[in-house]
């Protein structure tokens, strides 16, 4: 009886798996050290979990394979066709930098050398008429030279090619009668929207990934049918949504960044369940936190976002802000005297000093050991903290050289953690027209448990919520999507000019292509979600904001005063008697995938047992205080802070003010008071 679902999140250190019995709701984690090979360590903590793979309804899989491979460059030789004089496009970019007075700091170089980015004559206008055919001698050759080449992936851009891509067609078709084998991404496929360098940027880093990707998942979807596996590999993407194999191919580009959507898309799920439609997640691991945002139960969501600064990947992506701020990040003086903590770390070896691998540099985990935070054992006793070596490290690296005593030292290392923590929230939250005080922040990671009230109070958050398994809530994000795919297509007119049946023939197109591949997916049409949008802007703008679009397409002058709307809440400032222009129709198709329901558990009456009692420091003051195992905590449970709540993947804070209680579906609700 097939009544299992599992996810499985793979991380740098570790791997999260997480198992759900559909009959009961009752979820188990289990976690293994990752791998150089990533499926040696997931078929490794199947076993080790006793997952039998025939058992499994859903195998739902967050994956690094596609970030690791653009960050480390270890790239299959991949060549790009384009159209005669527009050979660098994609290294000319924007001209821009990350850093714009950092002169002497270039920007990495492109994926693709120059000389495997080829041309052929060939030219599309600015209407999308074809004004020269593609040269099919020329188009030949360049085939022929490709073989030669022994490339493995290919990336077609050509000019303009968003609105008529024949000649990009007629090109994939010839490189494919030579290399019949061989990726080719279109962008005319791949994204078909203008602006020619992130279009052809988003093309060469699909087709880069897409041996890697294609391989992997391959291999890992042939290990689980070897073992009994009888469904479809879902993959998590970046916007929020699962896809199979057969789409992979296509659009691998998609995969990157995956594990860290999981976190977000859980966040959501678990602010849902308590009630909170506006939900913070603050995801703290070991190295860095992500930070993510809930809206009326949906995920923000952008376009412009990077693997690696100058090269986009215009995918549609849940928006999350990373930051190096983690458990094992490190606190250092800058040339001015003043203290720092991160983005630089320890790592996982030799990890913070209390790890006793040989560091001596004071981490957060230190000054959270040292403050009595944390106690003496991690991962339910499979790594043991020294608080002694954590005491020295705080001691010679903070105390001494700011002058201050042990406990203020770590507190302090604390305390700019937090603050930097802060200032994410903030850049997600105030700074997009969000007020944190109507939002509920989900505190989850190895370590979010340990930071996220004093970020709740530093930011005026009422409300903290802290899910069962903190430090596998990535991995339980893959069990919440549905299959999705996102389309758009350019649509550059005036509001005044824009006519209503047109643009419904225009989305028309794109569901059809939705219905066709969601179709292909197994997807019933009765489980098939499509969602509208458009992008518009004031004339003159280059930056656009997304509007929910009817259907069938109504008034057009709503549309305008909901961007007014929207325009307002984004940016404080609305304009009505501005002209107002399209600029891209979005379309989300979903394809809803039964979930199975999280156990509800009734109040018991029962009031647990403190396992043990230590002194925790909190503002400069050492407190006695209770600390629980988390599962001993029932249903109802309420208690005042301070206590400690220790489980194998995380270690709860509630400090003195504030109040818990335990919810039915056993996550700790913490109120925040001023």
């Amino acid at each position: 009886m097939q009544n299992l679902r599992v996810a499985v999140d793979v991380g740098g250190t570790f791997t999260d798996i997480c198992i759900m019995d559909e009959a009961t709701g009752l979820i188990r984690i289990e976690k293994t050290s990752s791998t150089r090979d990533p499926i040696e360590g997931i078929m490794g903590g199947v076993s080790k979990a006793g997952i039998d793979l025939a058992e499994v309804a859903l195998f739902s899989h967050g994956t690094t394979v596609a970030t690791n491979a653009l960050i480390t460059r270890r790239l299959p030789r991949t060549a790009v066709v384009t159209t005669k004089g527009f050979r660098d496009v994609i290294e000319i970019r924007r001209a821009n930098k990350e850093d714009l007075w950092d002169t002497y700091k270039d920007v990495v170089k492109p994926y693709v050398p120059r000389r495997d980015r080829l041309t052929v004559p060939e030219r599309v206008d600015a209407g999308g008429i074809v004004i020269e055919p593609l040269d099919l001698e020329a188009a030949r050759n360049v085939a022929r030279i490709l073989k030669r080449r022994g490339v493995a992936a290919i990336a077609v851009c050509f000019m303009n090619a968003y609105l008529n891509g024949a000649n990009e067609r007629a090109m994939r078709d010839i490189l494919l009668e030579e290399m019949p084998d061989i990726p080719v991404s279109i962008s005319s496929q791949v994204l078909p929207e203008i602006f020619e360098h992130e279009r052809f940027s988003t093309t060469v880093a699909n087709a880069v990934v897409s041996p890697v990707v294609v391989s992997y998942t391959s291999r890992l979807g042939e290990r689980l049918a070897d073992e009994g596996y009888t469904r479809d590999l879902l993959l998590l993407h970046t916007g929020g949504g699962v896809m199979t194999p057969a789409s992979v191919k296509d659009f691998a580009a998609r995969l990157a960044g995956s594990g860290i959507a999981a976190g977000a898309i859980a966040s959501r799920y678990i602010a849902g369940l308590c009630g909170f439609p506006n939900s913070i997640g603050l995801d703290m691991g070991g190295t860095s936190t992500d930070v993510s945002l809930a809206y009326e139960g949906q995920s923000r969501i952008t376009k412009d976002w990077y693997i690696e600064f100058g090269y986009p990947i215009r995918f549609a992506s849940i928006e999350v802000l990373t930051i190096g701020a983690g458990g094992g990040s490190l606190a250092w003086t800058d040339p001015a005297g003043s203290l720092r903590n991160g983005p630089q770390s320890a790592g996982a070896f030799p990890g913070p000093a209390c790890y006793s691998n040989g560091n001596t540099q004071p981490t957060n985990t230190d000054a959270n050991v040292t403050l009595g935070r944390l106690g003496t054992n991690l991962a339910g006793g499979k790594v043991k903290l020294d608080p002694a070596l954590a005491r020295q490290a705080v001691e010679d690296g903070v105390a001494k050289p700011f002058g201050l005593g042990l406990h203020e030292a770590a507190d302090a290392i604390v305390k700019v953690a937090n603050a930097n923590m802060s200032d994410a929230v903030r850049l997600i939250s105030i700074s997009r027209g969000y007020d944190p005080r109507d939002f509920a922040l989900v505190a989850f990671g190895g370590a979010g448990a340990l930071h996220g009230v004093d970020v709740a109070r530093e930011l005026a958050i009422p409300v903290v919520i802290v899910p069962p398994n903190p430090g596998v809530t990535s991995a339980l994000g893959c069990l919440l999507v549905d299959m999705q795919h996102d389309f758009s297509q350019s649509c550059m007119v005036g509001a005044d000019e824009a006519d209503a049946a047109d643009i419904e023939a225009q989305f028309a197109v794109l569901e059809k292509d939705a219905l066709a591949r969601l179709t292909h997916e197994g997807i019933a049409p009765e489980d098939i979600v499509l969602q509208r949008s458009i992008d518009m802007m004031y004339r003159g703008q280059w930056r656009s904001l997304a509007v929910r679009a009817p259907s069938p397409i109504g008034v057009i002058a709503d549309l305008v005063q909901s961007f007014h709307a929207e325009h307002k809440r984004e940016y404080n400032f609305r304009r009505d008697s501005a002209p107002v222009s399209f600029f891209r129709l979005n379309l989300k198709a979903v394809g809803v995938v039964p979930k199975a329901e999280f156990a509800i558990h009734e109040p018991t009456g029962v009031t647990p047992e403190p396992v043990g009692r230590r002194r925790v420091w909190f503002d400069g003051n050492g407190l006695d205080t209770p600390v629980y195992e988390r599962d001993d905590l029932p249903c109802g449970f309420c208690f005042q802070g301070p206590a400690i709540i220790e489980q194998v993947d995380a270690t709860t804070v509630v400090p003195p003010g504030a109040s818990a209680e335990v919810d039915k579906y056993l996550n700790i609700i913490i109120r925040v008071k001023e």
